[in-house]
């Protein structure tokens, strides 16, 4: 392993779980919905803050991979935007404190919106970020890296979880939640410094410009060549389906069970412990067995948390879902942009593959949390589960029969 190989897994290592530790703080499982849900938010736009995330990071990746292609250097790009991706995090905390008592609907709306910046921002730089993660890391060890970067996240983020217990517990809402996003903008600083220590490894040849629209015109094409990525891609959509009850698991155990507010601390805590859990097996597994094997087990981790929250008896059963829905947080943060890396034929066209395999399932991303409000509101919760947990049923027998490892079959035809 040589010396700039070391330091750049340490300096991605930091920025990768520095910034998903900041998450865990603003987390849209357990954090966001019970702070929307002080807010009185119904159940539409309780689903909307998933959707919102949804189509940020998603939806922006493949119109600007076309750029990034043409970029002789990607990092300087991302640094001199990402601040952006950061700095709303503030803009909630000064919200939580001094606005959401006097105007909870303009905070809901303001909250949105921030979720939205700074998801966006990471869905333009998503494609350079990964591209600096495959010229800097080996296709061997993404994976682990991934799920070590994750694990030290999660670990991290646990103890945070009870932190926020104590928080919640001692601090009133709306301000304990202000608190909060202060640590998860604090975290991001943090990620950013580290961010900027990474020695970036020299790039293909940039890219000729051409225009967006002629850029767009070769994805049909692209799709009609790859039918092992059309089949993953539909995969992945009904997966998506199957996570959309997501954003609804805290409200769901805050109006059946009626804990105090600060149980979301623990939930927080619970679902950290099943990334940790997830993130010590699932990397070996990605480097050794490939990324389809981690996605179909991370879908499987879904099926069961819906499952479980239709049949559970108590509060205390309950916890496993956050548990199984931390696994599958950590399946989708080792291998759903890492395996993509392993569709690209080339390197340097990673950026489109990274592009074309986030923005296709944004608009089912973003539709689906809404839909699962407006169940909720018309049906109830229970539909919710159900509905997502068959179409995780579905997304499951796609990957098992329909798609092959891109890396299995890269070789094939390397052969």
């Amino acid at each position: 392993m040589t010396r700039d190989l070391r330091h750049n897994l340490a300096a991605l290592g930091a920025d990768y779980g520095l910034f998903i530790v900041g998450l865990s703080f603003a987390s849209q499982t357990t954090i966001l919905p019970a702070f929307a849900a002080h807010l009185g938010a119904p159940n539409v736009v309780i689903g909307a803050i998933p959707a919102v995330m949804a189509a940020g990071w998603l939806l922006p990746a493949l119109f600007t991979a076309g750029h990034t292609e043409t970029l002789t250097r990607k990092l300087p790009f991302v640094l001199r935007y990402t601040v952006w991706e950061r700095a709303p995090l503030l803009v909630l905390a000064g919200a939580a404190f001094f606005l959401a008592d006097r105007a909870p609907a303009p905070t809901l709306g303001l909250l949105l919106v921030m979720l939205l910046v700074v998801t966006g921002v990471g869905g333009v730089l998503m494609p350079a970020w990964m591209d600096i993660i495959g010229r800097a890391i080996p296709v061997a060890l993404r994976g682990r890296f991934f799920a070590l970067a994750n694990l030290a996240a999660s670990a991290a983020g646990f103890a945070g979880g009870l932190l926020t217990e104590r928080i919640l517990a001692a601090v009133p809402a709306p301000a304990g939640y202000g608190v909060c996003f202060l640590l998860a903008a604090s975290c991001m600083a943090g990620s950013f410094v580290a961010l900027a220590l990474v020695r970036e490894p020299a790039a293909t040849p940039p890219a000729t410009p051409v225009p967006l629209r002629a850029y767009l015109a070769r994805v049909p094409a692209l799709l009609q060549r790859d039918r092992n990525l059309r089949a993953f891609l539909v995969a992945r959509a009904c997966a998506v389906v199957g996570m959309m009850a997501g954003g609804f698991y805290t409200v769901y155990a805050l109006r059946v069970w009626e804990p105090p507010a600060s149980q979301v601390g623990l939930f927080t805590a619970l679902l950290l412990g099943g990334q940790m859990a997830g993130n010590a097996t699932l990397g070996w597994v990605a480097d050794h067995a490939g990324h389809r094997l981690v996605i179909i087990a991370g879908v499987a981790a879904t099926v069961a948390a819906n499952a479980l929250a239709l049949v559970a008896p108590s509060l205390a059963v309950f916890g496993a879902v956050f548990v199984l829905w931390g696994v599958q947080v950590a399946a989708v943060s080792v291998s759903s942009l890492a395996v993509l890396l392993e569709f690209a034929p080339t390197p340097d066209t990673r950026p489109t593959y990274i592009g074309l395999g986030t923005t296709a399932i944004a608009p089912v991303a973003f539709a689906a949390p809404l839909a699962a409000g407006l169940l909720a509101d018309a049906v109830g919760l229970a539909a919710v589960f159900t509905t997502a947990g068959l179409a995780g049923v579905t997304a499951l027998l796609l990957l098992v029969r329909s798609v092959r490892d891109p890396r299995t079959a890269s070789t094939r035809r390397a052969g």
